[in-house]
């Protein structure tokens, strides 16, 4: 088993990913693969950036102004869009002194179909 999850900004990696939940249950693969991006989304600060990031105007935001979002130090800000950055749930590009972060539209397409629930499933 590979311990090297899959970098969503890659979907093509997890095509065979991108079933429902109810749809039909994952495989021991496909749930290796998708758990660290759901894992990396359950810390309540990583959750609150990737929103942020997403919902900004323009569909960037710079590091200094997600810094100012929360009570913490900017290099605790940098680990944890690290993690982000690392499991493909965002890009960077780096401009001069500062950082601008996108979400990655295909990475949460992906983890949201395997979340959705299809409309003729009346769940």
């Amino acid at each position: 088993m590979s311990k090297q999850p899959v970098d969503l900004a890659r979907p093509a990696e997890l095509d065979d990913c991108r079933v429902p939940l109810v749809a039909e249950p994952l495989t021991a693969s496909q749930a290796e693969r998708l758990a660290p991006s759901y894992k990396a989304l359950g810390d309540p600060v990583r959750l609150r950036l990737l929103s942020l990031i997403a919902s900004h105007e323009g569909g960037e935001v710079c590091v200094c102004d997600l810094t100012d979002a929360f009570d913490l130090t900017a290099p605790t800000i940098s680990h944890h869009l690290k993690v982000l950055k690392e499991i493909g749930l965002v890009t960077a590009e780096r401009r001069g002194t500062w950082v601008y972060y996108q979400a990655c539209p295909a990475a949460l397409d992906l983890l949201s179909t395997v979340l959705s629930v299809p409309q003729e499933a009346g769940v």
